[in-house]
């Protein structure tokens, strides 16, 4: 490990498991860290190159800048994200701990619950939930290309909302994704090791079949849509899908550490995340552009569905591999963004009753009660709450970065952070509730939202992850050097007598 990292002892694990934490929570040692540089190439590759990702840069050509523009302002994001989620994972891998704990470091063993919640509780399992249902969509397709009859079972019969084919194919799909679930990163690594190589493979061939139908390079970079949003203007057009982008990660950015606390050091963690997301995202860039247009101008169509083009195919073979990768991507992305954060923050709320695999079987069984297909009836709905809920994530992204570097200086004091909660120690830095960092949450997302009430700051919403994220680091560190200069204000804000139970 790194000299800078520190390096858990069994005796300080020993002990704070006497406090009442379980495995899950506590701090990694050095021989529980098995994810170098390798492991964290290859974390990420699945949940870039998903299908909702391909869909949205469809969307970015309609703003109006030329195919070359879009794939420059792709990769300029992967920038973006790279410092986030490395720079989000340095308390991580320094310390070994969870996101659920990096949580109480910042916001207080009892104002850690509610930013966990809507990260773990609500919004991983919604998208979960969603998810999965969208997989299935695309497992049910390709289970009617191999056996048609598969699509006639139950006679057109509906069962809570959804036909006996669609829910025998959800719940293949649901339960794929569980079972990698329950594997946590040690699975995770082993799948993504095989998927990585696969999704080169396919998405290459996938932008060699689309330069060759389109005509070469040529006719793809020149082309444009008639009724693409010319007005914009172009550098606006670029913070768009920048904050597009890095709103993708939003949620897997903030809860990141779940994953940097199984480092092998903070080196390994910052080069391989870094390494795998530049190299995802220029492969991403380019074959998202080229494919998408290249279809578009070989069928003569506007196409932004890569399932509706892989479906125009004339190759069986060809499409059963192809759809069959883009699954897998799917099952990634739910594992690493969805079930694994869901399985730690409901360890973390629930610590007495619940360890992680019995986490994850929660989540996972609420997931499926919601009937995703039913929310999906309401899209508009169901898409401004998720939107709102990861909106959230932003500012906490900037309290928890600026808590971190600006006011901890990098330090974090294991002892008092896995404090014994039934003991109501006033004088624990992380005890109660860190009042700046919720004051800061909240006015940076309303900031944020005001946007989509208020037509004048729209401007704000179009860039929301950016205005939450920089408006609740900047107020932050003002309300916190304001509470360091009055001795008689405390930075956190005590729970009531008696303590929290949980």
């Amino acid at each position: 490990m790194d000299m800078k990292d520190y390096q858990v002892t069994q005796e300080e694990v020993t002990r704070f498991k006497e406090r009442n934490y379980n495995d899950d929570l506590l701090p990694k040692t050095e021989d529980k860290r098995n994810m170098g540089v390798k492991n964290f190439f290859t974390l990420w590759m699945g949940s870039v190159h998903n299908i909702p990702n391909y869909t949205a840069v469809g969307g970015f050509i309609f703003l109006g800048l030329s195919p070359i523009n879009v794939m420059f302002a792709v990769v300029i994001s992967a920038l973006f994200v790279s410092a986030f989620l490395t720079l989000n994972g340095k308390a991580g891998s320094k310390y070994g701990i969870p996101f659920a704990m990096h949580l109480r470091a910042t916001y207080g063993n009892l104002g850690a619950k509610l930013p966990g919640f809507l990260r773990g509780g609500v919004a991983a399992i919604a998208w979960f939930g969603l998810q999965n249902y969208t997989g299935s969509l695309a497992l049910l397709i390709m289970i009617g290309k191999i056996w048609p009859g598969f699509l006639e079972i139950g006679g057109g019969t509906q069962i809570l909302g959804i036909s006996v084919p669609g829910l025998i194919s959800f719940t293949i799909f649901w339960f794929i994704n569980v079972l990698i679930g329950l594997g946590g990163g040690g699975i995770l690594n082993k799948f993504t090791a095989i998927l990585s190589p696969m999704i080169y493979i396919v998405v290459g061939g996938m932008a060699i079949w689309a330069l060759r139908v389109a005509g070469g390079f040529g006719p793809i970079l020149a082309y444009s849509i008639p009724d693409a949003t010319s007005s914009i203007n172009p550098i606006w057009a670029y913070f768009i899908i920048f904050n597009s982008v890095i709103a993708v990660w939003a949620a897997p950015g903030a809860s990141v550490s779940d994953f940097t606390q199984n480092a092998t050091s903070t080196k390994a963690q910052m080069m391989g995340q870094t390494l795998s997301l530049m190299v995802a995202y220029l492969m991403f860039a380019f074959s998202s552009v080229v494919i998408l247009i290249g279809g578009s101008i070989h069928y003569g169509i506007q196409e932004w569905n890569i399932l509706n083009l892989i479906e125009r195919w004339d190759s069986f073979p060809a499409i059963i591999l192809a759809m069959s990768v883009f699954l897998l991507t799917t099952i990634s992305t739910n594992a690493t963004g969805n079930i694994i954060p869901a399985g730690y923050q409901l360890t973390a709320l629930f610590p007495k009753k619940l360890n992680y695999k019995s986490g994850v079987i929660v989540a996972s069984i609420i997931s499926f009660l919601i009937m995703p297909w039913k929310l999906m009836e309401n899209a508009d709905s169901i898409f401004i709450f998720l939107n709102s809920i990861g909106a959230v994530l932003g500012p906490v992204a900037g309290v928890m970065i600026a808590s971190y570097f600006f006011v901890q200086k990098e330090e974090i004091n294991l002892d008092e952070l896995y404090m014994n909660v039934e003991e109501h120690d006033e004088k624990n830095q992380y005890y109660g509730l860190n009042k700046p960092a919720y004051i800061a949450t909240i006015v940076a997302l309303i900031l944020s939202l005001i946007g989509q009430f208020v037509p004048t700051f729209k401007v704000l919403s179009d860039v929301s992850w950016f205005v939450g994220f920089i408006s609740a680091f900047v107020i932050y560190l003002v309300l916190k050097k304001a509470t360091l200069t009055k001795e008689a204000t405390p930075i956190y804000e005590n729970q009531s007598k008696g303590g929290n139970k949980e």
